[in-house]
C-alpha cells in the first residue's frame, strides 16, 4: 500500500487516487461502497432538507399520533409525544452523519470499523431486514392508495368487502393486495436506476406532498365541522381514561408510544451515512437536518391527530390508519388527486429510507458478486414474500407494540454502538484505506469479529427484547404491565444507554491491541495528504 492513502480538502477526506486504484482488486471493494471523492459530495443544506421532507411526510408518519388517539392519548398529547420522540432520535442521526461527510464512507463501511469485516454483515442484515418490512408497510400503503385510484373506474377494488385469507390476517382486502404488488413493482423501477432517480422522485413529488395533508386535513376539519364540533375542541380533548387503562395505563402507553416514535427514524440513526456521504460540509447536513425533519414530523403529527379525533366523532371510533379516509370521500376527484398524491409520497419515503440501505446492505455481504442494483432485487423480494405488512400494520397497537417497538429496541444499541465508537473510543481518525483490507488490516479485530461490539449489543436489548416477545403485554387486556413490560417500553433509550456504557468499557481493555481500529494522530497525519 502506498504511504498517503487519503488526502483532506477543508475538513473532508477522500481515498488518494493511488489507493482508490490498489484497492479496486480487494474483496472488500466495490464501486458501490467506495468513499465519495469531495467533488462528489454536492448535496447543500436544501437538497438534503427536500431529501427529508420527502421520506417525512407520508402514510405511516401520519399514522403515529393517529395510533396515539386510538390508544385513547389526547391529540394534543399525541403531537407532543411525536415532536419528543423526533427531536430525541435526531441526536444519534446527527451523530451518526458526521463520518459520512467527513470521509465519504456508507453505512456497511461504517459499520466495518466498529464490528469489523465480517461483524459488520449482522448489524448491516438487521439494518436491511428491518428496512424491508417498512418496505413492505409503505407498499401496503401505497398499494391502497393505488386500490382506491384503480376503484374510481373499477369499483371492486375499492370494495372492503371483497377479501382473501392470508397468513396473520383472514381478511385481507383484495384491491389492496393487487395494489401492493403493482406499487412495490414501482418502487423496484425507481430504486433500481439510482439515487439520481431518488432525486427525480423527490422534484416531482414535492408539490404533491403538499396536496396529501391538505387534502386530509381539509377532509378532517369538514368531517369535524359536519360533527357540530371546532379545531379547538379537538384539542381540548382530554386522554380516554378507560381505553388508557385496557391498554395498560397512562405512563405504558404515552411511553411506549414515544418509544414508537423514536424507533420510527431508528434506522435512519443507522444508515444515515449513506446519505450524508453526499454532503458538500457538516453544516450542510447538519441544518439540512434540522429543518427537514422535525418540522414536516410535527405537521404530520398534528394532521394525523385531527383525522384521529374527525373519525371518532363521526364514525365512532378513532382509526389509525389515514387511507380509510378513501372509503368515506365520495368526490372521485378528490379520490384520483389524494390517491396520486399518496402513491408519490410513499414511492419518495419508500426508495429514500427503506431501499437504499438494505440494497447497499445486502452488496456489502458479497462486494464482488452482489452490487447495489442486485441488492435492490433481493430487497424487493423479501419486502414482497417474507414480511407480513397486513399483520404490522392491522392496528395502532400492532404497529407501534409490535412492530416499531420491537426493531427500536435491537437496533438503537447499534446506533449507541457506532457514535461510541468513532467519538469516545477512536476519536473520529479513520483509515479509510483500512476499512476496505481483509486479514492483517487495521479493522480486522478477532477473525473479523469485534467480540466487544457483539457483547454490548446483545447485553443491551436482550431484556427488553424478552419484554416485548416472550412476555408481551397484551393490547386491550385491561392488565397492569409489570416490570420487565414497562422495561421494554422503554425500550430504545435503555438499550441505548447501556450499549454504550458496556461498550466504552469493554474497548477501554483492548486499547493497544492491533487491528482494533485504533489510529493515533500522528498516524493518521502519516497517511494523510493535506491541501
Amino acid at each position: 500500500m502506498s504511504k498517503y492513502t487519503q488526502q483532506e480538502k477543508n475538513g473532508l477526506f477522500e481515498l488518494t487516487p493511488q489507493a482508490a486504484s490498489e484497492l479496486s482488486n480487494s474483496q472488500y471493494y466495490n464501486s458501490d461502497l467506495a468513499p465519495t471523492t469531495v467533488n462528489e459530495r454536492t448535496w447543500n443544506a436544501f437538497s438534503i432538507c427536500n431529501l427529508w421532507v420527502g421520506m417525512s411526510i407520508c402514510v405511516p408518519s401520519l399514522a403515529l399520533a393517529s395510533s396515539l388517539v386510538a390508544l385513547g392519548i389526547s391529540p394534543m398529547l399525541a403531537v407532543i409525544n411525536v415532536i419528543l420522540g423526533n427531536l430525541i432520535v435526531l441526536i444519534p442521526i446527527q451523530l451518526n452523519s458526521k463520518i459520512g461527510t467527513k470521509y465519504g464512507i456508507p453505512f456497511p463501511i461504517f459499520s466495518r470499523m466498529t464490528f469489523g469485516n465480517k461483524g459488520t454483515h449482522l448489524p448491516t442484515f438487521s439494518r436491511s431486514i428491518i428496512a424491508c418490512g417498512w418496505t413492505a408497510v409503505q407498499s401496503w400503503v401505497g398499494g391502497g392508495a393505488i386500490a382506491a385510484l384503480i376503484g374510481v373506474a373499477i369499483p371492486m377494488f375499492a370494495d372492503q368487502n371483497v377479501t382473501v385469507a392470508l397468513p396473520g390476517n383472514d381478511h385481507v382486502v383484495v384491491g389492496q393486495m393487487i395494489g401492493f404488488f403493482i406499487f412495490i413493482l414501482l418502487v423496484f423501477l425507481v430504486a433500481y436506476n439510482g439515487m439520481e432517480k431518488v432525486r427525480w422522485v423527490q422534484n416531482i413529488g414535492g408539490p404533491i406532498l403538499i396536496i396529501v395533508i391538505l387534502g386530509l386535513l381539509l377532509w378532517s376539519l369538514n368531517a369535524i365541522a359536519t360533527s357540530g364540533h371546532s379545531m379547538a375542541d379537538v384539542f381540548a380533548v382530554g386522554n380516554d381514561p378507560a381505553l388508557i387503562e385496557r391498554n395498560g395505563g397512562f405512563a405504558f402507553v404515552y411511553m411506549a408510544g414515544l418509544t414508537g416514535n423514536i424507533a420510527f427514524w431508528s434506522t435512519m440513526a443507522l444508515n444515515i451515512p449513506d446519505f450524508s456521504r453526499f454532503a458538500k460540509s457538516q453544516k450542510s447536513q447538519f441544518m439540512g437536518q434540522l429543518t427537514g425533519m422535525p418540522i414536516p414530523m410535527a405537521l404530520c403529527a398534528f394532521v394525523g391527530a385531527l383525522f384521529a379525533q374527525a373519525t371518532k366523532y363521526t364514525v365512532g371510533e378513532a382509526l389509525f390508519d389515514p387511507t380509510s379516509v378513501f372509503y368515506y370521500v365520495d368526490s372521485k376527484a378528490l379520490v384520483v388527486v389524494c390517491a396520486i398524491g399518496v402513491i408519490m409520497a410513499t414511492i419518495t419515503t419508500c426508495v429514500a429510507a427503506n431501499v437504499v440501505a438494505p440494497s447497499n446492505g445486502f452488496s456489502n455481504i458479497s462486494p464482488k458478486k452482489i452490487s447495489y442494483k442486485k441488492g435492490v432485487i433481493i430487497s424487493c423480494l423479501i419486502a414482497t414474500f417474507v414480511t407480513q405488512p397486513w399483520w404490522i400494520y392491522g392496528s395502532g397497537a400492532s404497529y407501534i407494540f409490535t412492530w416499531l417497538n420491537n426493531y427500536g429496541t435491537i437496533i438503537a444499541p447499534v446506533a449507541a454502538i457506532l457514535i461510541a465508537d468513532y467519538f469516545i473510543c477512536k476519536k473520529q481518525l479513520v483509515d479509510v484505506a483500512g476499512l476496505y483490507q481483509g486479514e492483517g488490516g487495521r479493522y480486522w479485530y478477532d477473525g473479523g469479529w469485534n467480540k466487544n461490539a457483539m457483547i454490548a449489543w446483545g447485553v443491551s436489548f436482550i431484556i427488553p427484547l424478552v419484554g416485548n416477545t416472550a412476555l408481551k403485554y397484551q393490547a386491550g387486556s385491561g392488565l397492569k404491565p409489570n416490570f420487565i413490560q414497562f422495561l421494554a417500553a422503554n425500550g430504545y433509550i435503555i438499550s441505548f444507554v447501556i450499549a454504550i456504557i458496556v461498550y466504552v468499557a469493554l474497548m477501554k481493555s483492548s486499547q493497544g491491541k492491533a487491528h482494533y481500529g485504533f489510529v493515533s494522530e500522528d498516524e493518521h497525519e502519516g497517511f494523510t495528504v493535506r491541501e
